[in-house]
């Protein structure tokens, strides 16, 4: 890639990408929308605490850098849209790719494809892997596969919109204990449900700025 973004930068970019493929009823996303899915504790890693102003900081870059837009049909309640598909001709499969390297960081093959499910129904294991060659035999690459470490099995692959971590900062290959497991999924179900309400509330704040602005031409 010719353009590097910084670790806020990616969290932004790939919660926009997520939330598009996961949630698309409340897609385009409000800034506040937007600081709570970087920010929710289940499927990032690492687990952030940015505020408005970091990711407002953020949005400014990527809409520079042309990879995010101020969405036109935010009505009056601003609201944000990512142009990775338009800007790198990537289909959905591709996004669901990045996206999971973009919140997670490297990741194995397996990993990606049950990671990536949410986003993509992906076959198998060859249908992710035919997306990882995809993205990395492109003229400008789009993701590498980082060699492997002693005492892992196989290699993980990392996006390259941002440096590439040193050896060490990938995660460890430990297996969850089944109660952490429980934990997760509730921990998913939940912030699933928090952005739904974020994104209602804005709704309604919207609707009650349009029925202001409305009233008044009749005062």
């Amino acid at each position: 890639m010719d353009t590097t973004l910084n670790n806020i930068e990616v969290r932004v970019l790939g919660s926009l990408i997520e939330k598009e493929l996961t949630t698309p009823e409340y897609y385009p996303l409000s800034l506040n929308s937007l600081t709570n899915a970087c920010n929710q504790k289940s499927n990032r890693d690492p687990v952030a605490v940015l505020t408005e102003e970091d990711v407002v900081r953020a949005l400014d870059s990527l809409r520079f850098k042309q990879f995010v837009v101020l969405s036109a049909d935010g009505g009056r309640v601003s609201k944000y849209r990512h142009l990775l598909a338009e800007k790198l001709g990537l289909m959905p499969a591709e996004l669901a790719v990045l996206c999971e390297l973009l919140v997670r960081g490297p990741q194995t093959t397996g990993e990606l494809r049950t990671r990536g499910e949410r986003m993509y129904p992906f076959g198998d294991l060859a249908a992710v892997e035919e997306v990882l060659q995809e993205l990395i035999q492109r003229e400008n690459p789009l993701i590498t596969l980082m060699p492997r470490q002693p005492g892992r099995k196989e290699g993980r692959y990392a996006q390259l919109f941002s440096a590439l971590p040193e050896c060490g900062e990938e995660n460890s290959e430990h297996r969850p204990e089944a109660a952490r497991l429980r934990v997760v999924a509730e921990n998913d179900r939940i912030a699933k449900l928090e952005e739904e309400v974020a994104a209602l509330r804005d709704e309604v704040a919207g609707l009650q700025q349009m029925m202001t602005a409305f009233k008044a031409q009749f005062e």
